[in-house]
């Protein structure tokens, strides 16, 4: 059997993977996983919406798949691997990782994840690339690990100050109900900012299979940093979804969990989401920036707040309501 090609999206939560990863879905030859690592609870076990709009377990692609899973156990795998990637086992998946083991020991849930990815490729074409916008660290290092799994990484940073701001930001969850998704705090968003963003370089940043992308650039420059993505894992940029420099043109995917955005579809314009530079208060801004300083600066952020500009606000998707906006 051919190995897999995984497109693992990591890093800290709403920085823009929603984006990339619709984005990358609109391509021949890339499918739009989305945070695959909720499949089993989210999409089996709540039913809860695959992009295409239908309950996960009534979408004919996934039905396809789940069928090539018969005796998986959603609900346990999915408590297992929540108590096997807990934050508090970061330490030591970093040392078994420095010393060469497999950073998350193994377990027989891993054969149902083995047989979960090449069932998506089966499914989706031969030859092509499952794109997992999952972000932990410590599922990607998971991934990584499996038989017959070729893992590129795509690390996505977004300003954390934004991500900080984003958070806060009164979101109901993607599933049908009136449940809010979690709203930390900042110093919360901070620090979980900090330790997957310098996780993730611990984890891949010396490897050849390593990408860095900002979100900010991707939407000042979509076409051509979506072409730089394409390369990365060994593709060729063909015809790209953007009709202008500034929209973007999406189809749905079937993408699994994620920022409700994921079921946008149409022309959208891409322009920036600069609201967090006024709506951050000083004490927030301050919080944040104290506690990211060094790897802030080490992206190429700015420790002062920039000076907030006249034109549109700053990196996300258009979209008619500040609920729905485009980020990941």
């Amino acid at each position: 059997m051919s190995a897999v090609r995984v497109l693992y999206l990591a890093g800290s939560g709403r920085s823009g993977s929603t984006l990339v990863t619709t984005v990358l879905g609109q391509l021949p030859g890339f499918f739009a996983a989305g945070e695959l690592r909720y499949l089993w609870r989210r999409g089996i076990v709540e039913h809860r919406p695959c992009g295409c709009g239908l309950p996960l377990t009534e979408c004919p692609f996934w039905a396809g798949v789940l069928r090539d899973l018969p005796d998986a156990d959603p609900a346990g795998i999915a408590a297992r691997l929540g108590d096997r990637l807990r934050l508090r086992g970061l330490p030591a998946l970093l040392r078994r990782h420095r010393r060469g083991r497999p950073p998350v020991p193994a377990h027989p849930d891993d054969n149902h994840l083995t047989r979960l990815y090449a069932s998506i490729a089966e499914h989706a074409g031969p030859g092509g690339v499952i794109v997992d916008s999952s972000k932990l660290p410590p599922y990607g290092a998971l991934l990584g690990s499996l038989p017959d799994v070729e893992l590129y990484v795509l690390h996505v940073v977004r300003d954390p100050r934004a991500t900080a701001f984003s958070w806060r930001r009164r979101r109901v969850l993607d599933g049908g109900d009136d449940r809010l998704m979690a709203r930390p705090p900042v110093w919360k968003a901070a620090l979980l900012w900090l330790v997957w963003n310098n996780a993730t370089v611990r984890l891949w940043g010396s490897s050849g299979r390593y990408l860095r992308v900002r979100y900010e650039d991707f939407v000042a420059a979509p076409a051509d940093t979506t072409a730089r993505i394409v390369r990365f894992v060994g593709g060729t940029p063909g015809e790209l979804p953007f009709p202008t420099p500034d929209t973007v043109r999406l189809a749905a995917t079937h993408s699994v969990a994620g920022n409700p955005s994921r079921h946008r579809t149409g022309v959208v314009g891409v322009v920036a989401d600069s609201e967090w530079l006024a709506g951050l208060s000083t004490g927030a801004y301050a919080t944040v920036t104290g506690l990211t300083g060094p790897t802030l600066r080490r992206f190429g952020y700015p420790l002062r707040r920039p000076a907030v500009s006249a034109g549109p606000p700053g990196p996300t998707v258009v979209s008619p309501s500040p609920a729905a906006r485009q980020e990941g």
